[in-house]
């Protein structure tokens, strides 16, 4: 069997890994304020609050822990099963575990190891593709991203709609998706544990080189503008569909239809940048995804079915950015011979800093227009509900879109687009 074979033989344990990181990170963004708004009655001013206050913490450690798994490449077999232990654990404490604390200080104690563990596995993760799609010629970082987000996808699908499904079953249903993550963590580890190893990069703390990068620090606000627009949504996606729409009960499907379009459209997208480049496929997801925001402004109480569709073009368009981002930075980053772990580090703060303002503005702006558990919302609340969920991503994504057709064309002569399709 070739080398090639073998990398490909191997990748179901890339995607396995990646649909629990993937279970881990939007997802809980989604369910986490819900379920402690519903549960415990925690205001949304006070958990945006939080959300924001521990993405704070990555300014400092995202960085930081690229610069660990770096440090660490030859031990990474093991401080992944660690990371992986603490992540497990996390999620069931968040979920599984009635808040035995003050819900807001028991909000924070969970959430903030659960970030850190995900933080340094994706970093660690990520890196490691970098090496793998650089071992022979038949492995391109479009197919290794392709395989790799495909299982992403299909772990925010099953994460997304696993708490509407296990209701049927169970009571506690977040308990239960806690449980059932921790045994996918264990078999994800398991799956992985004979891909992890060094680089043969020089570690060090040196960031300035990455910063300094034309190419790479247009990437990076590139993916900053371009996930902007998905951490609002994801933000407010659970509550448009309650209060919005007026459908409580429709979240996990819709969700679920959202993430399976995204899983369904990963491949054509890998073949289509392969194809004509990234540049250019990906200016074509943000054009779609602008004009499905645009169709969602005129949707309100009842409008289920044309959600669905602003759900399937919505996710679709998500395919792309999950797929076509990730590869040209890896591609750059192998290129130039950067270190991977510590320019993931920086690329993982650029994806969960959007995350947190979102988190920060958007649901005080809620709170503070009469968004609360314990009455029905006005149309105040509603009208800003709708801004901020179809009006502004479509904003940013035209920021988005202006920055990736101005970038130098020599950022996308990296190779990624002319390997072999994925």
């Amino acid at each position: 069997m070739t080398t090639a074979s073998r990398d490909q033989d191997r990748l179901y344990a890339y995607s396995l890994f990646a649909g629990v990181l993937a279970a881990a990170g939007l997802p809980i963004y989604i369910h986490a304020p819900k379920f402690f708004f519903d549960e415990y009655g925690v205001s949304l001013a006070a958990l945006g609050s939080v959300l924001f206050a521990l993405r704070l913490v990555d300014v400092v450690q995202d960085p930081a822990l690229g610069w660990l798994s770096g440090a660490l490449e030859r031990r990474r077999a093991g401080a992944v099963a660690v990371a992986g232990g603490v992540m497990a654990a996390a999620m069931l404490g968040a979920f599984a575990v009635t808040a035995p604390l003050p819900p807001l200080v028991w909000f924070a104690l969970t959430l903030a190891p659960l970030f850190t563990a995900f933080s340094f596995l994706s970093i660690t993760f990520y890196a490691q593709g970098v090496e793998k799609a650089g071992r022979g010629p038949g492995l391109s970082h479009v197919r290794l991203a392709t395989w790799r987000e495909a299982g992403g996808l299909a772990g925010v699908c099953l994460a997304a709609v696993a708490p509407t499904l296990l209701a049927f079953v169970t009571p506690a249903p977040f308990a239960a998706f806690a449980i059932l993550f921790a045994g996918a963590t264990v078999l994800a580890l398991v799956a992985m544990r004979r891909e992890w190893r060094a680089t043969g990069l020089e570690q060090g703390l040196a960031f300035g080189p990455i910063l300094r990068d034309p190419a790479g620090r247009r990437l990076l606000w590139i993916a900053f503008a371009n996930a902007a627009p998905v951490a609002v949504t994801s933000t407010l996606f659970l509550f448009f569909v309650e209060y919005r729409l007026r459908a409580p009960g429709a979240e996990g499907p819709l969700l679920l239809l959202f993430f399976l379009s995204a899983a369904i459209s990963t491949p054509a997208w890998g073949r289509a940048g392969a194809r004509f480049g990234l540049r250019r496929t990906l200016a074509a997801g943000m054009l779609l995804s602008m004009v499905t925001f645009s169709y969602a402004v005129a949707l309100g109480a009842g409008d289920v079915l044309p959600f669905a569709v602003v759900c399937v073009l919505s996710g679709a368009a998500l395919g792309a950015d999950m797929t076509l981002l990730p590869a040209a930075f890896a591609a750059h980053v192998a290129a130039r011979r950067g270190n991977a772990g510590q320019a993931f580090g920086l690329w993982n703060f650029v994806s969960k800093l959007t995350l947190a303002i979102a988190a920060a503005v958007v649901l005080p702006l809620l709170d503070t227009v009469g968004l609360s558990a314990e009455s029905t919302p006005g149309p105040a609340a509603l009208t800003m509900l709708t801004l901020l969920y179809a009006v502004v991503p479509g904003a940013l994504k035209l920021v988005a879109l202006a920055l990736l057709l101005t970038a130098p064309v020599g950022t996308w002569q990296d190779g990624a687009a002319r390997q072999a399709p994925a």
